[in-house]
């Protein structure tokens, strides 16, 4: 890290990962503060040492006044009402998020005109707990943070939120909002669809069938254990892509019914996911060094580079 002073960071949203946000900030030397509509889990995290209030316009006033970057934290389902207040008391700070789409975001940000500073951001990291409790300053440490890199996105408001997330712990993929989309629908929110499905069909096999259970049916089945609405939350906001990858799944395992049934063998399905598996654990960020927000083309050329698997590890 440089010595350059860290700005200020105003979290509204405190559970699993807006709460991990602001812990990961403080940390890194942020004047940080958080807003939490409820009351109790407020008072959870100042219990903790962490400065959390239940007055968005508090917290909002707090945030014009320092010209803090503010971070958006909350369901999908809850985020018209935050831009609202966002926009009575700050429209002029930058403004990102962590929600887990982000075409749909961009689209509820533009139509409350606060799209000149926004920067639309997914931190890939998350257990099946949630709430402030759950959180930690660790959670993002190694892991993917997706920016836009969409048309409109202005150089300054990037490398603001790039460098909180890098200061969290994370890397940058740079990634246009409709191939996020389309990404997180097949390793995201489809592993949420699967989990419950495998939950249910081990369920229906009785008191037997869960005794025997073990490490693939627990692992299989981890993200089952998220609260049922922070799952409807995450993975309803991208129901086309979502449907395209079910439909996508829904053909295999229909092939693999077929082969069972036809010819007593899965070879196809087995070989096929070994391979993809392989594929996951032999893939490899590389770094990207030669784009800089604000050069010539810098959107294309970093959607272009984070499509190869490119990450931003440092900036200037």
């Amino acid at each position: 890290m440089t010595g350059r002073p860290k700005p200020a960071v105003c979290v509204l949203g405190t559970g699993l990962i807006g709460g991990s946000v602001l812990r990961a900030a403080a940390a890194a030397g942020y004047q940080a503060w958080g807003y939490n509509r409820s009351e109790a889990g407020a008072k959870a995290a100042r219990a903790d040492g962490y400065d959390v209030i239940s007055d968005s316009a508090e917290a909002l006033g707090r945030a014009a006044e320092k010209d803090a970057l503010i971070v958006v934290g909350v369901p999908m389902p809850a985020l018209s009402a935050v831009l609202s207040d966002i926009r009575t008391f700050a429209p002029d700070c930058v403004l990102t998020d962590v929600v887990s789409v982000k075409a749909p975001v961009a689209e509820v940000v533009h139509r409350h005109e606060l799209g000149r500073h926004f920067v639309g951001g997914h931190p890939m990291a998350g257990t099946s707990e949630s709430g402030w409790a759950a959180s930690t300053p660790d959670l993002f440490q190694g892991a993917a943070w997706a920016l836009s890199v969409d048309e409109g996105v202005h150089a300054d408001p990037w490398r603001r939120v790039a460098r909180l997330a890098l200061d969290c712990g994370a890397v940058v993929v740079p990634v246009l909002d409709a191939e996020h989309d389309r990404a997180v629908a097949r390793i995201s929110h489809l592993p949420h669809v699967l989990a419950e499905a495998l939950a249910v069909a081990g369920a229906a096999g009785g008191n037997l069938a869960l005794g025997l259970a073990a490490g693939s049916f627990r692992d299989g089945t981890r993200v089952a254990a998220t609260a049922p609405d922070l799952v409807r939350a995450i993975c309803e906001p991208n129901a086309a892509a979502l449907l395209e990858v079910l439909e996508d799944t829904l053909r295999v395992l229909g092939d693999a019914r077929d082969t069972l049934r036809d010819n007593g063998s899965i070879v196809d399905l087995v070989e096929a996911g070994h391979a993809a598996r392989v594929d996951y654990e032999d893939n490899r960020r590389w770094a990207i060094t030669d784009v800089r927000p604000g050069d010539h083309d810098w959107l294309a050329r970093l959607a272009e580079a984070g499509r190869r698997g490119g990450v931003i590890e440092a900036l200037d």
